[in-house]
């Protein structure tokens, strides 16, 4: 089979399009043939192995040869024990915590790791929904994104971001988006009430009594910044940005609330919401943004997209051409 691998931490140039065995089914596995894998900015820190936790996996050389943790395919084989799926089976999902292999022809998950896919979505669309629909669904839920609220989506540009526009939208929120000056059109046309420039100044100022929640993907700022941008009660959910506000949050957060508002660290997990993702996607309700579908042997120019921001919604891997 064709598969992308690496063997040392680097850029784009380090990925080679190689062939490989095919992967056998193990115990609790199935064997997948993927048609579409999406590429997430956790791949672009796996192969960077930026930052430093990224090498957990592997201090000196990356574990995940092969990256790419977002499938859509179909079941072609069963391993000792697997239950939930037949043979022909349409499968989709986050393979984060199972092993990653995504950017590859073939790929032997935990069937526990995967979940079937409606009728109505095709393979680029479900490739596109497990990671970042995920953090998009279980960042709403700990912010208690609810109707009437004021929320801010910052980095909403991205593939997390753009269902979470639509998401806090479709719950009757009122949403503002940041994000570059390229895609605020495309974010006003999801949902949001107001697109705001990263690079303008109004993008720190918050409406009159602040905002009820602020969902932040590509944290910047200091902790105490985004408290003066919350109202009295307000909620701060993180799910991605400088470590240094990672650690932040995480250390100071609990001290920083006693004032009534509130400051939590997501900590997704994977595939915690998708089924209830796919049916908004089948009935039309949402969908994920797709900028570009590119062949196999593309994995490097898709990661060095990611690497450079700019990139409207997801970036999907064919992994039949």
């Amino acid at each position: 089979m064709r598969a992308v691998r690496y063997e040392r931490y680097g850029g784009p140039e380090r990925l080679r399009l190689v062939d490989a065995p095919r992967p056998e089914p193990g115990p609790g596995q199935v064997l997948v043939r993927v048609h579409a894998a999406s590429v997430n900015s956790w791949d672009w820190d796996l192969l960077r192995g930026r930052p430093l936790f990224a090498r957990m996996g592997g201090l000196f050389r990356p574990r995940m040869r092969v990256l790419g943790a977002d499938v859509a395919g179909e079941v072609v084989a069963l391993g000792e024990g697997a239950s939930g799926f037949a043979v022909g089976d349409r499968v989709h999902g986050d393979l984060s915590g199972a092993g990653w292999g995504g950017f590859a022809e073939f790929v032997a998950a935990d069937a526990t790791a995967l979940r079937r896919i409606p009728d109505a979505i095709g393979f680029v669309d479900a490739a596109a929904l497990p990671q970042a629909g995920g953090l998009a669904v279980q960042g709403l839920a700990l912010a208690k994104v609810g109707r009437g609220d004021r929320v801010l989506v910052n980095g909403a540009g991205g593939g997390a971001g753009t269902l979470a526009v639509q998401l806090a939208h479709r719950a009757g929120a009122i949403v503002t988006a940041v994000d570059r000056a390229d895609k605020l059109e495309l974010l006003t046309g999801l949902g949001a009430t107001h697109a705001i420039d990263l690079a303008d100044a109004a993008a720190a100022v918050p409406p009159d009594g602040g905002y009820d929640a602020i969902i932040e993907l590509v944290a910047q700022r200091r902790l105490r910044e985004y408290q003066a941008m919350l109202a009295p009660g307000g909620r701060f959910v993180i799910i991605g940005g400088r470590m240094g506000i990672i650690l932040a949050t995480f250390a100071f957060g609990s001290r920083l609330g006693r004032d009534g508002r509130s400051y939590r660290l997501l900590a997704a997990k994977p595939n915690e919401g998708l089924e209830e993702l796919d049916a908004g996607v089948a009935e039309g309700e949402v969908h994920p943004v797709i900028d570009a579908v590119l062949p196999l042997a593309e994995v490097p120019e898709a990661l060095r997209r990611i690497g450079a921001g700019d990139v409207h919604g997801k970036l999907v891997i064919d992994t039949t051409t």
